[in-house]
């Protein structure tokens, strides 16, 4: 199997991005780029991303769908949801953090992220600084963002971050993100990001994709 096959075979079996998981349908509009930036937030915990996911995908569906929304809702009805969600271990802290991240977002950007991007120049490792300056965001945060919103804003690409190039060292591919990006389809490095991504948490992926489990 050559690493196309590989790359193919993987996404067969593995390619979703996590936003789509969580009922994103990301777009370069503020209210789906701040859907994913509480998906970064939640999924960048000592939590499982599965648990991570759900609560997100939670989340909108109780109508936590804007920085508007997320800024004025109860305390308690954020809690709840998170808990519906499963996403108990650190349910108060994030939701205080939620709050507090919107209403930054909208006192500093007026509630749309690109207007971050605009501040950063439209330069990726300029805005994972940004990032990193909402509550509870760091380096790795920030990573799942940028990972994720790659296809969308297009000029972060390629974007292979350190999780996703120990997925393709653990399927024998090159960990160049140039060369990752050549091996992918076409516009969709988000999705074959996930995918490596998966391959480090989902220890029987990478034997099914490579035909040795």
């Amino acid at each position: 199997m050559n690493d196309r096959q590989t790359v193919n075979a993987l996404l067969e079996q593995a390619g979703r991005t996590y936003a789509d998981e969580a009922g994103i349908t990301l777009a370069d509009r503020p209210a789906p780029l701040f859907q994913l930036l509480v998906l970064a937030q939640l999924m960048s915990a000592r939590i499982s991303a599965q648990i991570a996911v759900g609560a997100v995908r939670e989340l909108i569906h109780s109508g936590y769908r804007t920085p508007q929304r997320v800024a004025g809702a109860d305390w308690q009805d954020l809690v709840d949801a998170l808990g519906r969600g499963h996403y108990v271990r650190y349910d108060e802290s994030t939701a205080t953090r939620l709050r507090e991240n919107a209403a930054l977002l909208l006192d500093r950007y007026h509630g749309d992220l690109r207007r971050l991007a605009a501040e950063a120049d439209h330069d990726p490792n300029r805005c994972a600084e940004l990032l990193q300056q909402f509550e509870g965001l760091g380096p790795v945060a920030a990573d799942i963002f940028l990972r994720e919103v790659q296809d969308t804003w297009t000029w972060v690409r390629p974007r292979f971050d350190e999780r996703a190039r120990r997925g393709a060292r653990r399927l024998h591919l090159p960990t160049d993100p140039a060369a990752l990006d050549g091996l992918g389809h076409a516009g969709h490095d988000a999705e074959l990001a996930a995918a490596l991504v998966r391959v480090t948490i989902d220890r029987d992926l990478a034997p099914a994709v490579l035909g040795t489990g």
